[in-house]
């Protein structure tokens, strides 16, 4: 496995920001499967992931993170204080747990990722498998963590900005991660699988 220690992942790694940046600010950061549109911005966190390990996934996926806080700053919508500490919607406000919402699931996105690709590569002589299950856990971890934080720490003011009751919330939730989350894990996996096995020729890995 890589670290980022060499000149070949330092380029990788500056590369994968780049890209992350690039999905972030334009609507390339979202693919329109009819349905819904679903969300790649972490598909270079689990790249990074794979390639890089758990610092370089780690170091995606907090960019990932404060770019969310970044866009949620300079472009607010009605739920914009779960994610930015600056915002404030009727008479909720963003605080520090907002940053914790942002940021930890999308760092926790890396390191899932790369040990759910370390284990699986083990059990499985077949990379393409190895890629599409630590993509799926990977967006899995986005979807569901940051869903479990906006609960937590803000379920009564995102209810509210909704136009749910709370007591709806969980249910809700529950869809998101169904309707939203388990498509946006497929793509991931689509995605991930195609872009590793072409980079595992660069990284002269076996796939």
């Amino acid at each position: 496995m890589n670290t980022l220690r060499n000149t070949k992942s330092l380029a990788l790694l500056g590369v994968l920001l780049a890209i992350e940046m690039i999905l972030n600010f334009t609507p390339l950061g979202l693919i329109p499967l009819g349905f819904m549109n679903a969300t790649t911005l972490h598909i270079p966190v689990i790249i990074g992931a794979i390639f890089l390990g758990p610092i370089g996934g780690g170091i995606l996926g907090a960019a990932f993170g404060i770019l969310s806080v970044i866009t949620n700053t300079i472009r607010p919508n009605i739920t914009s204080f779960v994610f930015s500490p600056f915002i404030t919607i009727s008479n909720t406000s963003g605080n520090f747990t907002s940053l914790i919402i942002a940021i930890v699931p999308r760092i926790l996105i890396g390191v899932i990722a790369y040990y759910i690709y370390k284990w699986v590569s083990k059990k499985c002589k077949n990379k393409i498998t190895a890629y599409s299950l630590a993509a799926l856990a990977g967006s899995l971890t986005n979807t569901i963590f940051v869903m479990s934080g906006i609960y937590l720490f803000f379920g009564q003011a995102y209810a509210e900005a909704k136009g749910y009751a709370f007591e709806a919330l969980f249910g809700v939730i529950l869809s998101v991660i169904g309707i939203n989350g388990i498509p946006e894990a497929i793509v991931a996996a689509i995605v991930v699988s195609t872009i590793c096995k072409v980079l595992s020729q660069v990284y002269k890995k076996k796939a």
